[in-house]
């Protein structure tokens, strides 16, 4: 409820002010939920789109090592 009424307060300060057409209220809304959504990914601790591609590579890299070791063993269980 005091997260709603925050806003609410907010909005009509900048009504008061005179200072709001559309476009300027359209981008600060913009702005507000670029912000909160840069906070929640940094709390989260999100990989980079780089650092993803990184450990991508090296699982499949983990995961063909394994293949290859599983097939050589299965090779000598049959000998």
């Amino acid at each position: 409820m005091t997260k709603s009424k925050f806003i609410t307060d907010k909005l009509t300060k900048l009504f008061e002010q005179g200072l709001i057409s559309y476009k300027d209220l359209n981008n600060e809304i913009l702005n507000i939920l670029k912000s909160k959504k840069d906070e929640i990914i940094l709390k989260l601790e999100l990989p980079t789109k780089e650092e993803f591609d990184i450990l991508k590579k090296r699982v499949e890299n983990l995961e063909r090592e394994k293949s290859l070791k599983n097939k050589k063993q299965s090779k000598k269980l049959k000998r």
